[in-house]
């Protein structure tokens, strides 16, 4: 790509010291994510790779500014100055994190898997005023009551938005002070909890210059990170795009995941490293094997929630061992696997971190004992909430949502609403979530949106949505269908009803469907839903196995339970 002449220079605030200092003393400056990026102006090394698209370091800088500039001009007094980005993984995203750090405003990462209301309720409650999309995924936002005004959501591929970089190609950023001041919010990345509704995470962008020092991962300026996860979520940003800044590693990005894209992209690009979140790694190595998987130049990997099985097989075949580690966009909780962490294990956490797993008392629990067969024995009193004793200082908060943030603080401790336990060696194992939520392909969301949807299809009394084990990572959702006297379930009908709901997000499809005559109910009359989940789906009642994609249901058979018990015995996991 041709070098551009823009001359913009935005307040670096010591730049020339960020690039002599060392990660562990970037974390104890106040050093923000423009301190970050200005060492890179006037660098001529390639910054991003993007399909065919190529721009070096200052490049970045550049066009980051220029959208700076734009977004300044856009800001209105008395409103917060909340950009919201949906958009894939395109140059312009990249740019637009840069122009919040540069501009001292806040990127939104709009989640394009949410639908219909629940999307416009995500957008309204963290204030957007202003939305940078595109004409495709500006389609998801059609009839929705955002809070914005449709003249304040601007497309990239659209004219308006090349106008007015265009002008911005020769205006220089004034003096901003929140863009120097490191506690003003940068990013607002959503996650799910237990109580249904999505939090948005707070990153300022002291947080993010730090995560960028600490998480280079040895990265040099020779290396290469690929990145294909989405950039809404913290992975994408926090593990390979901010380190690449902060070490000068050149940064190259897919639009979106494609495992049979994944090889083809990390030769083409000579990638050293890539992330990953839940069922990425087993999806690539789903691809059928080839030789040119060992003339890659992957030196590290990083993600989480792959099973111990996928790791192998990777390592088998790309020759690199991925390296996995248990935490969340919060950040208050860090464990990572150890070289001498048994299989299953999450691993330790860092020496700095006093991590411990605690009973509804805060007691810390007994250590965990188990059987020949590595069965868990003692789980009534070894298993308890992992929780971080110096770790609140660590977390920023959710926006405008200060019940929720209470939640996660104790004084000192961060509490991470996680279930675990630890084996007497003081390694930590993970053994689900303490509130009413899934995670599915690496996306959280909670049961109730979910239920209310299930709870339209005609004939239903009550419903309830629950996570069961996947196989490999992560979660399957389940739910169990109390219908009406008289009223039958039709697989066939239930399906064609998923794929016309226009609120039903992309992960949110039931993947088993459990008919029962009567719910099981607690004594205060609510549903019972961990009854339900020690059941899950192995049963006598009906079951109903179903095709998430294509939303095709059928009544689960006993080769169908064969072959699923197989997979789990495979993995190391259990359907309950």
């Amino acid at each position: 790509m041709a070098s551009t002449t823009h001359t913009n220079h935005a307040p670096t605030s010591g730049a020339a010291e960020v690039e002599r200092m060392l990660p562990a003393e970037v974390a104890e400056q106040r050093i923000t994510f423009a301190d970050i990026l200005g060492r890179r102006r006037g660098d001529t090394r390639p910054g991003l790779l993007f399909e065919d698209q190529r721009f070096t370091w200052d490049e970045v800088v550049r066009e980051s500014e220029k959208r700076a500039v734009v977004l300044r001009g856009l800001r209105r007094e008395g409103r917060p100055f909340h950009v919201g980005v949906l958009l894939e993984n395109v140059p312009d995203y990249i740019f637009l994190i840069g122009a919040g750090a540069l501009a001292g405003a806040t990127i939104v990462g709009i989640n394009p898997t949410r639908r219909g209301a629940e999307l416009a309720a995500d957008i309204r409650g963290v204030d957007c005023d202003l939305i940078v999309t595109d004409s495709g995924q500006a389609a998801l936002l059609d009839g929705l009551d955002t809070g914005v005004e449709a003249d304040r959501v601007l497309t990239i591929d659209g004219p308006r938005w090349a106008e007015a970089l265009e002008a911005a190609a020769d205006v220089d950023l004034p003096d901003i002070p929140e863009a120097s001041d490191p506690s003003t919010t940068l990013l607002l990345t959503f996650t799910s909890g237990s109580t249904g509704a999505p939090k948005a995470v707070i990153c300022s962008t002291g947080r993010l210059a730090s995560l960028s020092a600490i998480n280079h991962l040895s990265f040099t300026r020779e290396d290469t990170t690929y990145n294909s996860m989405p950039l809404f979520h913290g992975n994408a940003i926090m593990s390979c795009w901010g380190p690449s800044v902060f070490t000068g590693a050149t940064f190259s990005m897919r639009r979106k995941f494609s495992a049979s894209g994944f090889l083809p992209d990390v030769l083409r690009f000579g990638a050293t490293f890539f992330n990953y979140v839940g069922r990425s790694l087993a999806y690539i190595l789903a691809v059928p094997e080839t030789p040119e998987e060992k003339q890659t130049r992957l030196r590290l990997v990083f993600g989480t929630e792959a099973s111990p099985h996928d790791r192998d097989e990777f390592e088998r075949r790309f020759g690199t061992r991925p390296v996995e580690s248990y935490g969340s966009s919060e950040g208050g909780v860090v464990i990572s696997l150890t070289p001498d962490s048994p299989r299953n294990a999450l691993g330790l956490p860092p020496e700095f971190m006093d991590v411990r797993v605690v009973d509804a008392d805060g007691r810390e629990c007994p250590r965990a004992e188990f059987d020949e067969g590595g069965r868990l024995l003692n789980p009534d009193v070894a298993i308890g909430e992992i929780v971080n004793r110096t770790g609140a200082a660590m977390f920023e908060g959710y926006y405008r949502n200060p019940e929720a943030t209470a939640e996660r603080i104790d004084g000192a401790t961060y509490k991470s609403g996680d279930l675990g336990y630890r084996d007497e060696a003081g390694f930590f194992y993970f053994a689900g979530r303490g509130g009413d939520w899934l995670r599915v392909d690496s996306e959280n969301f909670a049961a109730a949106p979910v239920e209310r949807i299930l709870a339209r299809f005609p004939g239903v009394v009550l419903v309830a949505v629950y996570p069961v084990p996947d196989p490999r990572t992560g979660d399957q959702v389940m739910a169990t269908i109390e219908m009406a006297p008289g009223a039958t379930f039709d697989p066939e009908a239930f399906g064609r009803f998923l794929s016309e709901q226009s609120d039903l997000g992309t992960k949110w499809a039931p993947r088993f469907v459990r008919v029962v005559r009567d719910i099981p109910v607690t004594a205060t009359r609510k549903i019972d839903k961990k009854d339900l989940r020690r059941q899950s789906w192995t049963v006598e009642d009906a079951v109903y196995l179903g095709d998430t994609k294509a939303y095709e249901y059928r009544l689960m058979d006993d080769d169908d339970e064969a072959a699923l018990l197989a997979e789990y015995e495979r993995y190391g996991r259990s359907p309950a």
